[in-house]
């Protein structure tokens, strides 16, 4: 792992902050070659995103996914509204633009916010499901213009099909293709208008996202215990797309909740570095979060979220910034205790580099793990039926059903798990630390971390084939390997790495998508001293594989 950059969790320079004015220009004069691959559109987990500052996110890159979005919804007789949403990313605002115009001139029912504002992807995702329940024909999908947590001069564009959540890769990878098509021929038959008539079209209309979403929140949280109780609350933003949000549940609500900021600033100059010295919105990070754990004695519970909502980070009095998995672990608890009217057959999704304590938790309370690759999509059909009562990833993303039952959102939601973590501490008098330490007692307590190592491409290849046999490990951290694994035993679909389990620890393997490493994660149930030993023998036993 490299060392921490020197300015991690300090306040951002001066000299560091993004010239806006210059990367809002690169949107529109910056010409993409579509010859270059990083030029190209490539829909990754979460859509296509890049910065226009090296030809990754241009105004080209969106005119083309927003008419091959057209395409694919006139294929599959999409005729419902499109719902499109963006965060507080400068380039969210340009990128709008662009789609606007080819989504008005494709004659596609389009809606924006109703106060030119920032939506959250999980309002986007609630708007869907709202509007197709009950639906068979003429059903809705849409849009959030957002690359997540990522830098100041990154854009992204993820498209979300009438399920409500990330679309898979069938989707993407047609979406792709025919806007790749598109630029290599210079936009020809992308169909386009001017800005100003396409605001004005009879296609395009204004939607009230945030007053449906604050008024459901009653049907999946109880607001009346967080209201009653009195639990001090603190919320900040980080200058995401659920500022506006956050002042009408409040009010609605009667929390006693204080809105740290409501700043929002292109730049963040008001965040704290991240660990390698880079401004990143990473709510599960100290370094992003060092001001909100600073002011952890101010308040009973505080948290956070990322740009566009998605994810999560909790701050408890007791304990400071919550790992994303402890969290995870203490809500499944909470909650299927305290959540009567779900099924009972109802499962947890888990993805397949998520803590086994959530296994253990979940052989406590008696309820199935359903264990996935890497990505949300994988739990989307089990949200819409019922069959996962709670779903979550280790890198603070989660949801979970309504109070009776049914959908709430099928992407992930930041925002109620924040007052998840506010219901936990007025239901038990006790924060979600301190649950979480109590489940440690009778099921042991994990010690998790994720590290990346160096991998030229050539060796990230090799994941593709490593089967147990190749690997040869018989034994992990002095235990016995009792499962070795390169498919997800929930779905038995390939995650692209490998994972090999011991009775007391566990490592997954899988290489970066976007950088020349691979990602190890590792847990013990021993020690630190255990899980450094775990971290020594998966990069021994990879490296051997990139030599074999």
């Amino acid at each position: 792992m490299p060392d921490n950059h020197p300015l991690a969790g300090k306040p951002v320079p001066a000299s560091q902050l993004a010239n806006i004015p210059r990367l809002v220009t690169a949107y529109f004069v910056g010409k993409p070659d579509p010859k270059v691959a990083t030029q190209r559109v490539a829909f990754g987990t979460s859509g296509h995103r890049g910065s226009s500052f090296n030809l990754a996110f241009n105004e080209a890159h969106i005119l083309s996914v927003s008419q091959a979005v057209c395409d694919y919804r006139a294929e599959k007789n999409l005729t419902g509204p499109l719902f499109i949403g963006i965060d507080t990313h400068a380039l969210a605002e340009p990128a709008l633009a662009s789609a606007l115009e080819v989504f008005a001139a494709n004659r596609v029912t389009v809606m924006i916010d109703a106060h030119d504002g920032y939506t959250p992807t999980p309002a986007v995702s609630h708007a869907i499901l709202t509007y197709n329940k009950g639906r068979q024909g003429g059903l809705a999908d849409g849009v959030v213009v957002t690359p997540s947590h990522n830098p100041p001069e990154d854009g992204g564009f993820k498209y979300n099909p009438p399920n409500g959540g990330p679309a898979d890769t069938d989707v993407t990878g047609a979406i792709e293709r025919a806007a790749n098509r598109y630029l290599e021929n210079n936009l020809d038959r992308v169909k386009r208008m001017p800005y100003e008539r396409a605001r004005k079209a009879a296609n395009v209309h204004r939607y009230d996202y945030v007053t449906p979403y604050v008024a459901n929140l009653a049907d999946i949280l109880d607001m009346e215990a967080i209201r009653s109780s009195g639990v001090k609350i603190g919320i900040d933003p980080l200058g995401s797309a659920a500022v506006r949000y956050w002042g009408p549940i409040i009010e609605r609500y009667r929390l006693n909740a204080t809105l740290i900021r409501d700043e929002v600033d292109p730049t963040f100059r008001f965040m704290t570095l991240d660990w390698d010295g880079k401004i990143r919105m990473d709510c599960s990070s100290p370094y992003a979060m060092a001001q909100l754990i600073n002011m952890r004695d101010k308040f009973d519970v505080a948290f956070a979220n990322d740009t566009d909502a998605d994810r999560h980070g909790i701050v408890t009095r007791s304990s400071g910034l919550m790992n994303p998995n402890h969290f995870l672990a203490a809500s499944i608890a909470f909650l299927f205790e305290h959540r009567p009217q779900w099924r009972q057959d109802s499962a947890i999704g888990k993805t397949i580099v998520s803590s086994a304590i959530i296994d253990r938790v979940a052989g406590k309370i008696g309820r199935k793990v359903v264990e996935t690759p890497v990505g949300f999509k994988w739990f989307v059909d089990g949200l819409v039926s019922g069959g996962f009562g709670f779903a979550g990833e280790e890198s603070a993303g989660a949801s979970f059903l309504r109070k009776d039952g049914s959908v709430w959102t099928t992407d992930k939601d930041g925002l109620i798990m924040g007052l998840l973590a506010a219901e936990i501490t007025a239901r038990t008098g006790r924060d979600p630390s301190q649950l979480f330490d109590t489940l440690t007692t009778e099921l042991g307590k994990p010690f998790y971390a994720r590290i990346d190592a160096p991998a030229s491409a050539q060796q990230k290849s090799v994941f593709k084939t490593l089967t147990a046999e190749k690997l040869g490990m018989k034994e992990l951290g002095g235990e016995r390997v009792t499962a070795v694994l390169s498919a997800a035993p929930g779905n038995n679909q390939p995650f692209g790495g490998i994972k090999v389990v011991a009775d007391n620890g566990w490592f997954a393997a899988r290489p970066s998508g976007t950088e020349e490493v691979y990602k190890i994660y590792a847990e013990s149930f021993r020690s630190e001293a255990h899980l450094r030993q775990i971290q020594d023998e998966a990069r021994s036993a990879i490296a051997r594989t990139f030599t074999s």
